[in-house]
């Protein structure tokens, strides 16, 4: 156990917390409920926006911006929407202070606005006013639109990155001509966010649908990506929303079809936020601290040197620059760490923060034409010859990214249990077993006499459900579909 990180057995949340302050990825803002991400927590989200960002651009979106400030109106256009986020709406009734001799500073009365304006908890209600503008026939869909950006929901728990008052995200708004291509959007994006989560997060996921208790308000369904943390809870780290028409309905888009008929648009939306970075520390962290997965690693490679003079430094910098400059031409995400720290101190930080590889370099090395480089995922620690470095390096990086999957898919796949009876999932989520998968009737009633006896919920309705022969496990009545339980951030 690192020194000031609270065991994860001991108190698996205070663990958390201590990560991320002591491995300087956030800290408490100054209003209860906010976070401020720190640079190397802000270079984490960058590498997962920006990877994200490739791909949905690469199937034909694009990036826009729209205004945090929605009129309150806005929101009573669409009942179901509104309904969903109205305890979470941060209200904007004024527009200024003034200085008052005996109270200080206070709002002025004389600036009510006239209509009241909602900071946006997300923005499907101000995007369909503009689509409204936009779209008028069949030649102007698909529209493709996502933009990155912040969005306040006033919520009463808070933990940094994993529920904040303001945190960021992207969100994609996307209008179609048929409900064919607002499924097969919905579905595109749902495997861009798997592909998101186990290619560069390293983490497994469920992919499925939510069911109708679950989904987003508005949504016709959602569908989501599902991870499992080491504490074994279920964290919902991505959804899909297919919209049908409510959206065009509330807000009056339709475009003219190719039969000349005026039709309401069909549309999407989706999103993953910085919620990701907590999934991230909690899938892959350990006793230590951070465990990066390199694809999204700050620093890929920290060097170490060890020297105790000026002399050393000179020494050490002419031995090992030549291959840094070639590692960083391939793209290798490099620190060095210079400062006048004992080599001991330095390998407990980095530990800590979860630098994939860390590679050591003193007068020893140098006499052998060697370095050391130690694993962060496994401990392990190697000498490697300075000649070959540069041919290494990515091939552990490689390794290092497969390894942190396999790991989190085996804890996974050893927390999961199917079980056919009301008795045994009482007692695995008594026990906070993990992932439960049942049969489940399809009776709303079913899933809150669930949810209210035992605290856990539908996750997911996976893709690759059997429902077959299966029973629910609540009612003995035959299973409509087959579903897994789990407790959940």
């Amino acid at each position: 156990m690192s020194k000031g990180i609270t065991s994860q057995s001991k108190d698996y949340a205070a663990w958390y917390t201590d990560v991320v302050v002591k491995a300087g990825l956030a800290d408490y803002g100054p209003v209860k409920g906010t976070m401020v991400i720190k640079p190397y927590g802000f270079a984490l989200w960058e590498l997962i926006k920006d990877s994200f960002d490739q791909m949905i651009k690469e199937t034909g979106h694009v990036n826009a911006y729209f205004p945090l400030f929605i009129p309150k109106s806005f929101f009573a256009k669409e009942a179901d929407h509104i309904e969903g986020f109205a305890k979470e709406c941060a209200v904007v009734t004024h527009t200024r202070l003034k200085s008052d001799k005996n109270k200080g500073i206070i709002v002025d009365p004389e600036s009510k606005l006239e209509e009241e304006v909602i900071v946006r908890p997300t923005s499907e209600t101000v995007i369909w006013s503009m689509y409204k503008k936009w779209i008028q026939s069949y030649r102007d869909l698909p529209l493709l639109i996502n933009q990155w950006a912040n969005v306040v929901r006033w919520e009463m728990r808070t933990r940094l990155f994993l529920r904040t008052t303001e945190f960021l995200w992207q969100e994609g708004h996307t209008a179609h001509a048929s409900s064919e291509e607002a499924e097969k959007e919905t579905l595109l994006i749902l495997e861009l966010y798997r592909k998101l989560a186990e290619d560069y997060l390293a983490i497994p996921v469920h992919t499925g649908l939510k069911s109708e208790s679950e989904k987003f308000a508005g949504a016709e369904h959602t569908y989501c990506i599902e991870a499992m943390m080491k504490d074994k809870r279920a964290l919902q780290a991505g959804t899909s929303h297919n919209l049908g028409q409510n959206f065009a309905k509330a807000f009056g888009v339709t475009f003219q079809s190719k039969d000349n008929k005026d039709e309401f648009v069909y549309a999407t939306s989706w999103g993953v936020s910085t919620r990701l970075v907590g999934g991230v520390i909690m899938a892959h962290g350990d006793e230590k601290g951070l465990r990066l997965p390199p694809k999204i690693a700050p620093y890929q490679v920290v060097v170490i040197p060890i020297f105790k003079n000026d002399d050393e430094i000179k020494t050490i910098k002419e031995y090992i620059d030549p291959v840094l400059s070639e590692l960083k031409t391939n793209q290798i995400r490099i620190h060095e760490d210079w400062r006048k720290e004992s080599p001991g101190y330095k390998f407990h930080e980095w530990e800590m923060k979860g630098a994939p590889l860390r590679v050591e370099i003193g007068l020893r090395d140098i006499e052998k034409n060697s370095t050391m480089v130690a694993r962060r995922d496994n401990g392990e620690k190697q000498a490697i010859d300075k000649n070959e470095l540069a041919v290494q390096i990515p091939i552990l990086l490689d390794q290092i990214q497969e390894a942190l999957y396999i790991q989190a898919s085996k804890f996974r796949d050893d927390n999961t249990y199917s079980v056919t009876s009301y008795d045994e999932f009482k007692d695995l989520i008594k026990k906070n077993s993990g992932f439960i998968k049942c049969g489940w009737d399809g009776d709303p009633k079913t899933e809150q006499a669930i949810k209210d006896e035992t605290k856990a919920t539908i996750r997911v309705i996976p893709m690759d459900e059997s429902p077959k022969d299966l029973l629910c496990i609540y009612s003995g009545t035959p299973a409509k579909h087959e579903v897994i339980f789990a407790k959940a951030y």
